[in-house]
């Protein structure tokens, strides 16, 4: 009778962390957290989380924009080796796997090696942004849609600003922080009116969040002038304009009471 060796393979679950805020994780992932036997946690998932985990391997595989990252391919490599090595696997992602999360390279190789995975959506930073500022993405009589955007494109990609102008959408815009400047340009020459309201919220649901408010015509110079820092994401369109009046003349408030204290 031949030998036979069986094999025994773990799974991978790619887990969207949300946006910071422990208590924005769902049940689902705090669940699979607790069972895990390895956890590759990105730098933007919040370290809180791992206290859900204490029986699990961490292994951190930072990837941000502007930062030393750990290279896509090695991540997928590993993995496909504690997978194959029948571990229970939790790839955290920050915000949703399936928003600029890599989840499409990271399924290719998980297939390519007949690994089986299975996707946990998160709440994206986008939508934690709008609700950090109280408003909404959409208006009917402003955006009768959402368009989430990545600054940091493929190698020579090119967003057309334009078709988005056109299309009276509420633009979301990840990682663009670090190219305002060409951002800014880019959006007039497609065509959006200069003083459509931009929210910058950096760090949205957590305690540190920051708020910026301003127009397409000033973001460069407004971030510039708040030192506004990655991870942020920019809110942009008409749907804002009302909640934008608001958050400015609430700053300005906050402003001239801060100055009447100084001195008094």
């Amino acid at each position: 009778m031949p030998h036979t060796t069986h094999i025994t393979r773990g799974k991978v679950f790619l887990v969207g962390a949300g946006p910071g805020d422990p208590e924005l994780l769902t049940l689902k992932a705090a669940r699979l957290l607790a069972s895990a036997d390895v956890v590759l946690i990105d730098d933007l998932a919040s370290n809180e989380m791992l206290s859900l985990c204490p029986q699990a391997r961490v292994v951190h595989v930072g990837k941000r924009g502007g930062c030393k990252s750990t290279p896509q391919a090695f991540i997928e490599k590993l993995l496909v080796r504690e997978a194959s090595a029948g571990n229970k696997v939790v790839r955290l992602k920050g915000g949703d796997p399936s928003i600029f999360g890599r989840a499409g390279e990271e399924i290719a190789a998980l297939e390519a090696a007949n690994i089986e995975y299975e996707i946990i959506p998160g709440i994206t930073a986008g939508v934690a942004a709008a609700s950090q500022v109280a408003t909404s993405l959409t208006h009917r009589d402003y955006a009768q849609g959402v368009a989430f955007i990545t600054a940091h494109g493929a190698e020579g990609a090119a967003i057309d600003w334009s078709a988005l102008a056109q299309a009276k959408l509420t633009l979301v815009v990840y990682m663009g922080v670090s190219r305002a400047g060409q951002l800014q340009t880019d959006i007039i020459a497609g065509g959006m009116a200069v003083d459509t309201p931009v929210l910058a919220v950096e760090n949205a649901s957590r305690s540190d969040v920051r708020i910026v408010v301003s127009t397409i015509q000033a973001m460069h110079h407004d971030f510039a002038r708040e030192q506004l820092q990655s991870p942020a994401v920019l809110l942009i369109g008409e749907a804002l304009k009302d909640r934008a009046v608001q958050l400015a003349k609430a700053a300005l408030y906050e402003q001239q009471r801060s100055l009447v204290v100084a001195q008094a």
